[in-house]
């Protein structure tokens, strides 16, 4: 489900804040990295499905970053978000979280990969822009 955005956040938006679309089923995990990504400066949505990160991304909103987690619930996973997201928007920066062994060769082009736990100093670091 897709988290209505506070009157704040709106705020933030007319901005140069980079917003950040986050992808995590596993609520304590989503919560943890989602403060950190916003001290650090990000607007961040946060959606718990494939489905509604995609469904968010389609809506033309902006996005600057998806950070997702690989295995999620439902039908859909980690991969099918960045290709999807990726084709509406070609130079979205993406970064690949997961817990379990993966084949990394399906990373799109110029993304990160964590394994689960990571650092989220990490994390933010990596979805910051390059200039």
């Amino acid at each position: 489900e897709v988290r209505n955005i506070s009157r704040d956040e709106r705020h933030l938006m007319t901005t140069n804040s980079p917003t950040v679309l986050l992808v995590e089923d596993e609520c304590l995990v989503c919560c943890e990295i989602a403060e950190d990504l916003r001290r650090a400066g990000f607007i961040v949505h946060e959606t718990a499905s494939a489905e509604d990160a995609i469904e968010y991304a389609q809506s033309g909103h902006r996005i600057d970053v998806v950070f997702t987690d690989i295995d999620l619930k439902g039908r859909l996973t980690g991969w099918d978000v960045a290709e999807r997201i990726r084709a509406i928007y070609p130079d979205v920066r993406i970064v690949y979280a997961s817990g379990h062994a993966i084949e990394r060769s399906r990373c799109v082009a110029d993304s990160r990969f964590f394994d689960k736990p990571y650092n989220c100093a990490d994390v933010v670091k990596a979805c910051r822009r390059k200039d």
